[in-house]
């Protein structure tokens, strides 16, 4: 790896009735890959059911899980995202006929945590599949990339990382870049080029150790296998019926669903050519057949005349049109349409209290910025379970979430949890893209003082490796995705890229396609900004009147207890008499408290009684106390909360008590001076002294 850092690939030791098992290892980083893949596909599959599960032990770090079971359970998004990086990677490898059940399994066994295993796990998994028999147009491997003080660098540590410009997991075989994903500060396309550029070469390099562990463990020759019929006759007799029909619709521009309804109907009409009962081989045969129509005639209209499925041209953007205030009891919202893709996003301003707790192998903290994103059903015009987020949603929330954690304030400047929420009402292409948008509108709408407005595009791509012919399209719809060779999102300011997600499809990438697709990327996001800034174009002056308001003030260490008070009853107390919310915690040995309340009058009580706790008594000055309790030889007062003082019998008046006995009642408010705080804190108070003397007999 350079720098004297090494990684070493072994097999044979561990987990041997997989059909291939490897442990990666990095300094104490250690991770666990087997992949099992069925002899046989199942009947009528005409896809690759590949699952990639990547999980992290509790005990890789010597830690016991949280939660009542204290086990290992349902993946987090963090695994969930880890999985996703690895799938993407692997699955455009496998032969296109190959439809057996064949899962990948990871686990991190032991962790050095300054060393990311996310890096290492791409990797891991195309070196179990390479010392398996299992067919793989492979190998593969993944690294992150990153600027960290001016310079790339492959695979950083993570104290390295929070001076990264720009960070990105690339993945790719010897010979092309299959997968980008990551996050940066508003770079240049060129920069972003440069970075694959460099990762790939790190690609080539553990590519070859693959290749070469491979043929040590002699396992070169991959398995015999037949999981698709073929009918020659059946395939010329579809494409000669139908693809003059399917060409025509796709010409027409047509709405998402009224041109699925035509396909249909094409495919019923033929159906009908072959006989009411035909068999199960001959049903799989016509359902892939016509696939392979729609495949072609799409990619040809583009590719020939340069039309799309819906009557546009290659760069142009669909129309747009959002909104913001939408939601009047939300802290900020906005609608945002392009095309049949419609968000809709709110903005939650919240306290300390409802930061996210994240408690994982590798991190433990909380996040004061959360992104939601839920694609329900209807969005498609389909019906089916509401089962929660799947591993698409945790994917693309996470992606609109990167875009737009760049522009955030920090520090002071943001006090608040923030959580955006977007539902996707339509969806026909990119709705992690509309999120984007949305979610930047949304955010100014709330008054959040963002740096600049992000928004973000989906590209696509459509090549023939015949003719050298390719098409690179701006704003793709569903079906280009579908039937494309690249998705390509992109979101970024007016400054520059500030987050990517690439999957490509196809082998050959020339570098000058990909810096193409960003220039014309560019151009739609700038395009996108623009509609934008028509609806909103910087953040509001100010919070909603609902909002809640948060004051934040700094008190000395010494008096966090005495705030938070006996099993927090102090700061209970006040939460419940004030209606605040109230939080503290020590920072640089000072303690931050938050005050955090839907009115001024509650914070502005609550910050009165949390500054009189945290007051000095100083001497000299003078005080409105209550008489906590009455002894013979004085009176306790309290000057302020927590602080008692000695108002002795002698220091009451000028003239001379020989008892205490009526001279005050427990709760009586009395004023007083402070004369001096002794070595071990104890306070004289004296009452007299702010009496006026009176004359003596003499005078």
């Amino acid at each position: 790896m350079g720098g004297g850092r090494q990684i070493e690939i072994s097999t044979g030791k561990l987990a041997k009735q997989a059909d291939g098992a490897v442990v990666v290892k990095q300094g104490n980083t250690m991770l666990l890959a087997t992949v099992v893949s069925a002899q046989e596909a199942k009947a009528g599959v005409d896809f690759l059911p590949l699952t990639v599960d990547y999980q992290e032990k509790y005990a890789a770090t010597g830690r016991v899980p949280g939660g009542f079971l204290r086990r290992e359970g349902r993946l987090s998004d963090h695994e969930i995202l880890i999985c996703r990086l690895i799938d993407r990677a692997l699955r455009p490898l496998f032969p296109d006929d190959y439809h057996a059940e064949t899962q990948v399994m990871i686990s991190l066994i032991s962790a050095d945590k300054d060393i990311m295993p996310d890096a290492l796990a791409g990797l891991a998994a195309s070196a179990a599949i390479a010392v398996s028999d299992i067919p793989f147009n492979g190998p593969i491997s993944e690294v992150r990339v990153a600027k960290i003080d001016g310079k790339l660098v492959i695979n950083p540590l993570l104290s390295e990382l929070e001076r990264a410009t720009l960070e990105f997991i690339v993945a790719g075989s010897a010979g092309d870049i299959g997968m980008v994903e990551g996050e940066a500060k508003e770079i240049s396309e060129a920069e972003m080029v440069e970075a694959i550029e460099f990762a790939h070469k790190a690609i080539q390099e553990q590519v070859a150790a693959q290749v070469k562990l491979a043929e040590l463990a002699g396992k070169t020759t991959k398995r015999e296998y037949n999981h698709e019929p073929s009918n020659p006759e059946l395939r010329e007799q579809i494409f000669a019926a139908t693809y003059d029909k399917v060409y025509a619709v796709a010409k027409s521009a047509s709405a998402k669903h009224d041109r699925s309804e035509e396909f249909s109907q094409i495919a019923a009409e033929f159906a009908l050519t072959l006989g009411e009962e035909i068999d199960e081989e001959t049903a799989f045969l016509f359902k892939k057949y016509f696939h392979d129509v729609q495949y072609d005639a799409v990619r040809n209209l583009v590719l020939d005349e340069g039309i799309r499925l819906d009557g546009r041209d290659a760069r142009t953007v669909r129309p747009i049109w959002s909104e913001v205030d939408y939601l009047p009891a939300a802290h900020g919202s906005a609608v945002f349409t392009r095309g049949e893709t419609q968000s809709l996003t709110s903005v939650t301003l919240g306290a300390k209290d409802d930061e996210q707790l994240v408690d994982g192998v590798l991190f433990r903290g909380y996040n004061k910025f959360i992104l939601h994103y839920n694609f329900p059903s209807f969005s498609t015009g389909e019906a089916r379970p509401n089962r929660g987020p799947g591993r698409r949603e945790v994917g693309h929330g996470n992606l609109a979430m990167r875009s737009l954690k760049q522009v955030l304030p920090t520090g002071d400047e943001n006090p608040y949890t923030i959580r955006i929420v977007s539902d996707i009402l339509e969806s026909n292409g990119s709705s992690s893209m509309a999120t984007v948008c949305a979610g930047a509108l949304a955010l100014m709408d709330a008054g959040v003082k963002i740096k600049s407005p992000v928004s973000g595009i989906a590209m696509g791509l459509i090549t023939d490796e015949k003719t050298g012919k390719y098409a690179i399209l701006s704003d793709i719809l569903g079906d280009e995705d579908h039937l494309g060779d690249m998705d390509f999102k992109v979101t970024g300011t007016e400054k520059g890229i500030v987050a990517c997600q690439m999957d490509l499809k196809i082998n050959g990438l020339k570098w000058e396609v990909l810096s193409q697709a960003l220039e014309q990327a560019k151009e739609a996001r700038l395009h996108i900004l623009n509609e934008m800034k028509k609806t909103l174009a910087e953040p509001r002056a100010d919070y909603k009147p609902h909002a809640p308001r948060i004051v934040s003030f700094t008190i000395d260490k010494e008096f966090i207890g005495a705030v938070i008070g006996p099993g927090g009853k102090i700061i209970q107390e006040m939460q419940r008499e004030t209606g605040a919310t109230i939080a503290i915690e020590e920072v640089d040995n000072k303690g931050v408290v938050q005050v955090f309340a839907d009115d001024k009058a509650s914070i502005d009580d609550a910050v009165r009684r949390i500054k009189a706790i945290a007051a000095k008594p100083e001497v000299g000055e003078i005080y409105e106390g209550k008489v906590k309790s009455i002894m013979p030889f004085g009176a306790f007062i309290e000057i302020i909360p927590g602080k008692d003082g000695l108002l002795h019998i002698s220091e009451i008046d000028w003239k001379r008590f020989e008892t205490m006995d009526g001279i005050f009642n427990v709760g009586d408010m009395v004023t007083v001076k402070l004369l001096d705080i002794d070595k071990q804190g104890k306070l004289k108070l004296s009452r007299k002294v702010l009496i006026p003397r009176p004359e003596t007999k003499e005078a």
